[in-house]
């Protein structure tokens, strides 16, 4: 096997409740990950690694494979993914005797992202010269400008003080939000290194509109209404071009 897609969907997320299989857009949210993945001729297989029934009854009703579930411990709220990453590769090699050359997560909580994302990262890696691609976007705040944090005695100070004063973030040194779009990695690297950032680690540039991170309700709401707005502009323009 070449390319391998996993989506890691634990069943115990507290911020939004039964959230990889809650309805978004119609349909559940794993869905949206695994059609994705499915959309990318390059990705051999979608293996879904979850704990939960309900969600592996869901996975494989969209197409996806589960060939195994996840132990209890690699889906608590403070198992690390990497963890998770490993035990997915350690099944392939051996229970199946195979281990991909290359790993994609394509994390449930990015729904907007289009396969065109997914593309462009396999592109990146494919270049030979990073361990790892990931997905970053257009930072909201700086550490340099708007970023602070809180001292023992309540005073706040910036994440990072410039070496000289600042008046307007646009004069701040660029920074960038890591997305969970996708990450692709050498599966030899996952299974050789403890994190992520231990390696050569290079990064595709994705929009904000198709970087939402859903991790609260907020943001639920908010990916289901940027849905609907894409479904409606998409339809718009069926209509316009039939009429062409």
């Amino acid at each position: 096997m070449s390319t391998v897609g996993f989506i890691f969907a634990r069943g115990g997320s507290k911020g939004v409740p039964g959230k990889n299989i809650r309805s978004l857009g119609g349909k559940p949210l794993i869905a949206w990950s695994i059609e994705q993945a499915l959309a990318v001729g390059r990705i051999e297989r979608v293996l879904v690694s979850t704990d939960s029934l309900e969600i592996a009854d869901v996975a494989r009703a969209y197409g996806a494979e589960v060939p195994f579930m996840r132990p209890p411990h690699l889906a608590r709220d403070d198992s690390p993914e990497w963890l998770a990453w490993r035990h997915a590769l350690e099944y392939l090699r051996n229970q199946e005797g195979v281990l991909p050359k290359t790993m994609v997560s394509i994390p449930t909580t990015a729904p907007l992202r289009l396969p065109i994302d997914l593309e462009n990262c396999l592109d990146e890696y494919e270049k030979g010269i990073a361990d790892a691609v990931v997905t970053v976007t257009d930072a909201h705040r700086s550490p340099y400008f708007n970023m602070v944090t809180r001292q023992a005695d309540n005073r706040i100070n910036l994440v990072m003080p410039p070496a000289v004063s600042i008046s307007r973030r646009q004069d701040t040194p660029i920074v960038y939000d890591m997305t969970t779009v996708a990450y692709v990695l050498n599966a030899h690297f996952v299974l050789q290194h403890a994190g992520l950032f231990e390696g050569r680690v290079h990064a595709v540039h994705v929009p904000v509109e198709r970087a939402l991170d859903i991790d609260t309700m907020l943001d639920f709401r908010m990916a289901d209404m940027l849905i609907a707005e894409r479904t409606a502009g998409n339809a718009s323009g069926a209509r316009k071009g039939e009429v062409i």
